[in-house]
């Protein structure tokens, strides 16, 4: 796959890019192991002034940032600046909380242990090599780099080849607020390169944000390197609406949580799980909100939904609506591929779904949002957890008993009530079963990249 920026909403290339070659990748990995030299001797207030004053730089740069991921991956600008806006602010969460999070944990009681004083310290490991998608050019990215560099480590990125603007300016972002040069490098370069970088003895560890087939492979490279990894991979997240639930405000946001960045978010809903009580009425208040969206140019304000990111995405998203088609499902909205220039796709509700269709059990990434009836709390706990995924999930009930259970028993890596699924910097974000494993965000995020290390004093 090329190095360019492609406009999703028009089929145009719009700039390619030159891929960096063996010897610029080695320099840059270079650079960084430099700079972890350098910047794991600093101090916590030190990096915090430098993080703050980055955060400074991308707020600054927020209007600018919103063009770019809008060029390059085609959500509607209002959310490409939101997320330019959150990166800042998780960056200021670790530059204002890193330092307690790392804080050495003493033993209570270290005579237990035979000692005058025990305890763990966290730190960091060195150079990370972060293989990031293009859904969330700049977030996915922020929500590593923000942590890993207030812990003391260094930051490589393979970005996603159809995002290259957004990592050029991560290149330079962290050096622009003070950090060490080669703090943060992105390395231009194709998927078939990761895996040198990932056995380069100077990477001590890697993160990758993405999808199932390629969370495989990297973990695998890094378990037989036995190097550190985490990894946040796909979702299939169910929605689940039981009878005591607000229905009017459970729709409007089930639109939200399924459409968001034009439906291209791991973390999206995409299950939408209704008690058979209240399911003809939500299903209906569903559909109309899901067929009054506004598709068309991302540029526009006016636009709900812009484009899926790439040609292929599109055409994949076709096959999964076709193939349940085709064996009977109904579709209550949308259901085709928009005609003309872009990769635009309906926004799309089904319904009367079966396990032989393949989107009962895969992801689907767009706008397209499935529903199922279930008669009982245990039926529907047997839909939710029959993907091999589990990385979020939603439950809308008044009912504290409800509550519980779902809590309890959803094979998930976090549970909403009454909500959507969003993360925050102030707490862990990851999954498990197919959706990966180990945690961003919080202090679980940033303690991911550190030796945890004993001391022990007789």
């Amino acid at each position: 796959m090329a190095i360019a920026t492609i406009n999703p909403a028009t089929g145009e290339t719009v700039k390619e890019f030159t891929p960096h070659d063996a010897a610029e990748t080695d320099r840059r990995i270079g650079e960084a192991q430099a700079a972890f030299e350098a910047l794991h001797h600093t101090t916590f207030a030190e990096r915090a002034a430098w993080m703050r004053a980055a955060a400074d730089l991308v707020e600054a740069d927020a209007d600018e940032l919103a063009r770019i991921l809008t060029l390059e991956m085609g959500k509607p600008l209002a959310q490409a600046k939101a997320e330019a806006l959150k990166c800042a602010k998780n960056m200021r969460f670790y530059a204002e909380h890193a330092e307690g999070f790392l804080a050495d944990e003493p033993l209570a009681d270290p005579s237990s242990v035979g000692a005058s004083r025990a305890y763990a310290r966290y730190q960091p490991l060195g150079v990370v090599l972060a293989v990031m998608p293009w859904n969330y050019p700049l977030w996915q990215v922020i929500r590593f780099a923000a942590p890993a560099l207030m812990a003391g480590n260094t930051g490589v990125l393979k970005h996603a080849s159809n995002v290259p603007q957004a990592a050029l300016y991560l290149d330079t972002v962290f050096e622009r607020g003070g950090f060490p040069v080669g703090s943060f490098r992105a390395l231009l370069i194709g998927s078939r390169e990761v895996e040198a970088v990932i056995r380069d003895p100077r990477v001590k560890a890697v993160t990758l944000t993405g999808s199932e087939p390629a969370g495989r492979s990297v973990a695998s490279i890094a378990g037989a390197e036995i190097k550190k990894s985490v990894m946040e991979l796909g979702g299939s997240d169910p929605f689940i609406v039981m009878p005591s639930a607000d229905l009017e405000a459970a729709a409007a946001k089930a639109v939200t949580a399924r459409v968001q960045n034009n439906g291209q978010s791991c973390i999206a809903a995409k299950r939408f799980l209704v008690h058979s009580e209240v399911y003809d009425a939500f299903a209906a208040l569903f559909a109309e909100k899901m067929r009054a969206l506004v598709v068309g140019d991302p540029t526009d304000a006016a636009t709900d939904v812009g484009p899926v990111a790439t040609a292929s995405g599109r055409d994949d998203l076709a096959e999964l609506v076709d193939d349940a088609i085709a064996k009977g499902a109904t579709v209550l909205a949308g259901g085709k591929a928009v005609e003309g220039p872009g990769w635009f796709y309906e926004p799309t509700l089904l319904t009367d779904l079966s396990d032989d269709m393949r989107i009962v059990l895969e992801e689907t990434f767009g706008p397209v949002a499935s529903l199922y009836r279930f008669e009982s709390r245990e039926e529907a706990l047997r839909i939710a957890n029959q993907t091999t995924f589990g990385l979020s999930s939603a439950v809308w009930t008044t009912d504290a008993a409800d509550e519980e259970y779902f809590v309890r028993e959803l094979e998930a890596g976090a549970v909403f009530i009454n909500g959507m699924t969003i993360s925050y910097p102030e707490l862990p974000f990851g999954g498990i079963k197919a959706s990966g494993f180990g945690r961003e965000l919080a202090a679980e995020g940033i303690r991911e990249f550190c030796n945890v290390k004993t001391v022990w004093k007789g």
